[in-house]
């Protein structure tokens, strides 16, 4: 049988104890099934009360049990739905007696993948079920579920459109020689082009804010020993996360935590002081550091207060090995132990105290900076970075389309290449072998 035709059943309830527990089953023609595991006739979308019984009619379970006619279900094909008592054992013993009525166990996404391939939802529609199962603020939820409502998707349909409306206006214009093309048309063409693009940058902008929400940012506390990376990493967090004591280094490894800031996830993380050191173990904690450093998304390089007014040697060399490109601010620490009654102005610079909090919500508002999130109310959009890597490619195609608009051929082309791109977004244009990866990162029974 092709995987398509498969019964495929799991259990669609999180692992461990609960007062229900449900066991998803879809594939064609299911009303048999129902009715064996149940000893009914199930009316669609109608709740029944029942008794699901083993192979040798004992009883497993009672509950309710749904079913979904194909096509009004969630995959679009034949779906029951068998709720009873949410203990592990007895959502096993359901779904083994499922398998041995010739369902096999779903994979890993298959429900919304099926949902997908029956055209029940759009790529983007899909791989907003799991960022909504995903979200871990509220602000994370609303996005998402402004995308699998179908905003995203409606947001990118119509900007396709548009597109498609200005190729075939400029495909036509091939057949033509240029002395016969009229002036006005050229500007027609041009305008539509502007409020393309004008678009494209209103659909780019809410998708980047929508990935901010959903991936976050990862900062890398460093420093040398002792200037209280820790106790910034503890007062961000809000409780103590870190071991902080005067002994120098105290932080041997990692210690992590992840904050949220307007809903943003800032993913902390407490590294070992660096120095010179003989130490064997800590010399490990301090190539952790630096590991760390390369994989961040930004740092924090904290220094004591005391050294406002100039940068000590060590700072300088600690600066000198960061990545370029890395945002990376200064933050003096513990100036509520030194009497500076003016602080150096100066980019990327802040002033606070761990034990008093002063200063700590700039430090806040920096990352939300440099996570690059800014408020913008309704119109945000959950999405991952294969959504802004579409977008960006279309919009260097658009940008190469207009440097071309008396050129038709080439013109009509990067206008087919910047749709093919938009177009991969909802699944119009996409690999299978990016279907798999996408939906294989789903939750069994999803």
């Amino acid at each position: 049988m092709n995987a398509s035709q498969d019964i495929i059943a799991a259990i669609a309830t999180p692992a461990g104890r609960g007062g229900v527990g449900v066991v998803r089953i879809s594939g064609k023609s299911l009303a048999d099934l129902a009715h064996t595991l149940t000893q009914k006739t199930l009316n669609p979308r109608q709740a029944t009360v029942a008794t699901f019984r083993d192979h040798d009619g004992s009883i497993i379970d009672q509950g309710l049990a749904l079913f979904f006619a194909a096509p009004q279900s969630y995959t679009g094909e034949d779906v029951i739905e068998l709720q009873g008592h949410g203990g592990s054992a007895v959502m096993q013993a359901l779904l083994k007696r499922c398998l041995s009525l010739g369902c096999r166990l779903a994979r890993p996404g298959e429900f919304t993948e099926r949902a997908y391939l029956n055209n029940k939802l759009d790529l983007a529609e899909a791989e907003a079920v799991a960022d909504l199962i995903d979200a871990a603020s509220e602000s994370a939820v609303k996005s998402a579920a402004r995308s699998l409502s179908g905003e995203f998707s409606s947001a990118v349909h119509a900007l396709v459109a548009r597109v498609t409306e200005l190729r075939m206006h400029v495909e036509a214009c091939i057949d033509f020689p240029e002395e016969e093309i009229d002036p006005a048309d050229r500007e027609a063409q041009n305008t539509k082009l502007v409020d393309i693009r004008a678009l494209l940058a209103i659909l780019a902008r809410n998708a980047k804010q929508g990935a901010v929400l959903r991936d976050g940012l990862t900062v890398a506390l460093i420093g040398r020993p002792n200037v209280g990376k820790s106790s910034i990493l503890n007062r961000l967090a809000g409780e103590d996360v870190a071991i902080v004591t005067p002994i120098a280094g105290t932080t041997r490894d990692q210690v992590r935590a992840t904050i949220h800031l307007d809903g943003v996830p800032i993913h902390l993380i407490d590294t070992a002081g660096l120095r010179e050191t003989d130490d064997t173990v800590e010399k490990i904690g301090i190539q952790r550091t630096w590991d760390a450093v390369q994989k961040a998304g930004a740092a924090l390089l904290i220094v004591e207060s005391g050294e406002i007014n100039e940068m000590g040697r060590d700072e300088a060399a600690i600066a000198a090995q960061l990545p370029a490109k890395l945002p990376t601010a200064w933050v003096y620490n513990k100036i509520d132990l030194d009497e500076v009654t003016k602080y150096p102005d100066a980019a990327n610079t802040l002033f606070v105290s761990a034990l008093t909090g002063e200063g700590v919500d700039a430090l806040r508002l920096w990352l939300l900076a440099v996570a690059g999130w800014h408020p913008t109310g309704e119109g945000v959009f959950m999405a991952r970075e294969r959504h802004l890597t579409a977008l960006n490619v279309a919009r260097e195609h658009l940008e190469a389309s207009a440097e071309h608009d008396t050129q038709y051929d080439l013109f009509a082309e990067e206008l087919r290449l910047a749709q093919m791109a938009l177009s991969s977004i909802t699944g119009e244009f996409t690999p299978d072998d990016l279907l798999g990866e996408i939906f294989g990162k789903f939750c069994i029974g999803k």
